[in-house]
């Protein structure tokens, strides 16, 4: 009955991903992770064993605790791209900012001349 729940839930998962994409409320790159991650979901669901193979190999006795530990390293790895990608926004915001400062002065002169000459 889980694997049900889950299989269906990670189908709604992506249908709600996409929706998000095709309504510009999420970009293409941040959307394919979820739909990654939605997709192991579903596979994990339907082949739970796979949970239980790779517990086994790397010695754990209790095998959900396997889905947490990967659970958390994947959203580290997701929480440290999107610090990444928001460093590189904020020096985008930065040097726009400066940009727009430089080009504003230079056309409060250019009208101030502009004044004088006439």
């Amino acid at each position: 009955m889980i694997y049900s729940l889950a299989i269906v839930f990670s189908i709604v998962f992506i249908i709600f991903i996409i929706a998000l994409v095709r309504n510009n409320k999420l970009q293409e790159n941040y959307s394919i992770l979820w739909i990654i991650f939605s997709i192991g979901i579903v596979i994990l669901s339907i082949f739970p064993n796979i949970i239980n193979i790779v517990a086994n190999a790397l010695g754990v006795q209790y095998q959900p605790s396997i889905l947490y530990l990967f659970t958390f390293f994947i959203l580290a790895v997701y929480i440290i791209h999107l610090s990444i990608v928001l460093t590189k926004q904020n020096k985008m915001i930065v040097k726009l900012t400066q940009e727009l400062g430089i080009l504003k002065e230079k056309v409060d002169k250019n009208v101030k001349e502009n004044k004088n000459e006439k």
